[in-house]
Parts: C-alpha cells; sequence; structure tokens
C-alpha cells in the first residue's frame, strides 16, 4: 500500500476551495457593480469604483483562503500578497478584464491558480457575465460548467492551416509598447484567419482550450493573468509556452492546439513579438 502524506492537499480539494472563493467573488462583482457605472457623473471616477471591486473581491477570497488554509501563501494582483510555510501558493487575479467590467462588456473572470511547491495544480476561471467557469486540475482534465448545467470536457477545436487559424491576443495599456504589439498583430493577420481581441487573458487562454480560439498570444502577462488560464489550456488538450524552450511568462505567452503552435511560436519569434 502507498504511503499518502497527510499533509499535502489532495488537488481535487484544492480545487473546490478554488471554485467556491472564485464563484462568491463572480458574485460579488456581478451583484455590485452599479447599473450605471460606465457613465456614472458621481464625485469618484467609475475608475476609482472599479479599483474599489477589484480589492473588495480579493480581500474577500483572501479571507476564504485563510480561513481553510491559513498557512499558505497567496499572490494577489491586488497586494494581498503573504508569506506561508505550507508549500501551497494562491494565485488571484479578482478581476481579469477590467476595463470590460468598467463598459459592461461580459468578458471578465475572476481568475484563481493553486501552486503546490511551485507547479500549478489546480486552477478555476469563472465569468458570471458568460454563465460559465472552466476548472481543471493537474492530470485531471479541464472541464466547462454553464450555469445549472453539469462540468462538459474540454478539447481544443481540430487544429487548422495556420492561415485558417482564428488567434487572439491583448494589448497593453503603455502606449510606446501598445504600438509595438499592434505592429506585430499587423504583420501577423495575412498569415491567418483574423485576430481577436477580447480583453481578458484568462477567458482568451480557456477559449483556446474549449475550441472558442484556435490561438492566444500575449506579450506582459503577469503570473495572475495567465496561471490559471496556462493550466486550464494545457489539461485540455492544448499546447503552451513562451518563447521557444520556455514556459509562459511575461516576455510571451503562447497557446494554441497541437497543429497550430508549432507554426505560431516561431513565428512570432520571428515578428519579435517578445520584445517591445
Amino acid at each position: 500500500m502507498s504511503h499518502v502524506d497527510e499533509h499535502v492537499p489532495a488537488h481535487a480539494h484544492l480545487l473546490a476551495l478554488a471554485r467556491e472563493a472564485a464563484a462568491r467573488a463572480g458574485a460579488l462583482l456581478r451583484d455590485g457593480r452599479p447599473a450605471d457605472l460606465g457613465v456614472a457623473a458621481t464625485k469618484s471616477s467609475p475608475i476609482d469604483v472599479v479599483t474599489e471591486m477589484d480589492l473588495a473581491a480579493e480581500k474577500l477570497i483572501c479571507e476564504y483562503v485563510a480561513e481553510h488554509r491559513p498557512d499558505d501563501a497567496i499572490l494577489g494582483e491586488e497586494g494581498g500578497t503573504t508569506e506561508g510555510t505550507s508549500g501551497v501558493r494562491w494565485v488571484i487575479d479578482p478581476l481579469d478584464g477590467t476595463v470590460n467590467y468598467l463598459y459592461g462588456l461580459p468578458n471578465w473572470a475572476v481568475s484563481i491558480a493553486v501552486e503546490q511547491d511551485g507547479e500549478t495544480v489546480a486552477a478555476v476561471v469563472d465569468a458570471p457575465l458568460r454563465r460559465e467557469s472552466y476548472h481543471a486540475t493537474l492530470g485531471g482534465g479541464a472541464w466547462r460548467i454553464r450555469e445549472g448545467g453539469a462540468a462538459e470536457r474540454m478539447a481544443p477545436r481540430p487544429s487548422p492551416p495556420l492561415e485558417h487559424a482564428l488567434v487572439g491576443t491583448g494589448f497593453n495599456y503603455v502606449t510606446a509598447v501598445k504600438t509595438h504589439q499592434a505592429a506585430v498583430a499587423q504583420r501577423l493577420i495575412p498569415a491567418v484567419r483574423d485576430i481577436r481581441r477580447s480583453g481578458s487573458a484568462a477567458i482568451d487562454l480557456c477559449d483556446v482550450g474549449g475550441g472558442r480560439l484556435d490561438a492566444f498570444y500575449e506579450r506582459g502577462l503577469a503570473p495572475w493573468d495567465l496561471a490559471a488560464g496556462d493550466l486550464v489550456a494545457r489539461e485540455a488538450g492544448a499546447l503552451t509556452g513562451g518563447r521557444p524552450g520556455s514556459r509562459p511568462n511575461g516576455d510571451l505567452t503562447v497557446a494554441a492546439s497541437p497543429g497550430v503552435f508549432p507554426l505560431l511560436q516561431p513565428l512570432l519569434e520571428e515578428l519579435g513579438a517578445w520584445h517591445d
């Protein structure tokens, strides 16, 4: 009989906590958003309201994690960062797609990844206005749950030729960086079917895993932007990486169906998608 270390949490246990935390934060963001947020003429700007909601969602998640797993580390986008002693770290983006949230567009999500000894073992991306959530565990596949429905196994689309691939991307808010990214996209567009820019990297990565995009790439993503979506995409059957030979990181994140990835990654390298 194999020995199981009782101090090492099961991936399913971590996923269950992550899903509950994400669902609670997603409900807070959905229900707490003022109906007139995009045009609010109040003493505070709409951006301040979004920041307030962002911080409230992260606080909710951090408190939930601390209640159930007080010894774990937390890396949060909004500064909710704590050191832990358990070897488990929670990587949290409480609101991925803040501009979409501000404008009332549906593509925003709560993204939570759980790392064990540096490897992502559980992930959830909850997209309330899509009425869907996506989750994965290491070695356990990736799953989509529609509101009120059962879990469905996720898989990429059959790989098309590169010229028929629908590719998602994103742009930085810094003008100089965005300008270079636009130049890369301009050169890429003739080589693919088309480009989409949804405003949420977490959702884009899940959409590669779920067959709604053939590929996705972006420069400048932070760990909390990509950690959960990367595991969902990989467990669904997509390939992910950064520059050739690298894992996804701030220089470049690429995800694609297995037949598209080896064509797209070297092209992005050639086009300089990994630098500003």
